[in-house]
């Protein structure tokens, strides 16, 4: 028995068939020989669209930002400045770099 290829199927069919499994109008059995599917790709399917029913209507408890340390920020720029103004140093030194940009 040879497989068959690997199907890569558009993300517009997944929740077509989701929602085809949660209404329940056809068994799963149905639905996958309908689809040429697995039942257990349409009970995946099924899951994530369950699972992620929330999302589309805006969740109540939104994701928190992450704190920016802006004093990390300020010595992270401070210690680049510091090496751009010795390499810029060194190279001018060295003939490689024009003194003046």
């Amino acid at each position: 028995m040879s497989r068959r290829p690997r199907r890569n199927h558009s993300p517009a069919f997944k929740p077509q068939v989701a929602l085809e499994a949660v209404r329940g109008d056809k068994t799963l059995a149905e639905l996958a020989q309908k689809h040429d599917l697995h039942p257990t790709q349409i009970i995946k399917w099924r899951k994530q669209l369950l699972d992620r029913a929330a999302d589309v209507f805006g969740a109540d408890s939104k994701p928190d930002e992450p704190v920016i340390d802006l004093k990390d920020l300020h010595a992270k720029i401070g210690l680049l400045t510091l090496e751009n103004d010795f390499l810029q140093g060194a190279l001018s030194k060295a003939g490689l770099l024009s003194v003046k940009r």
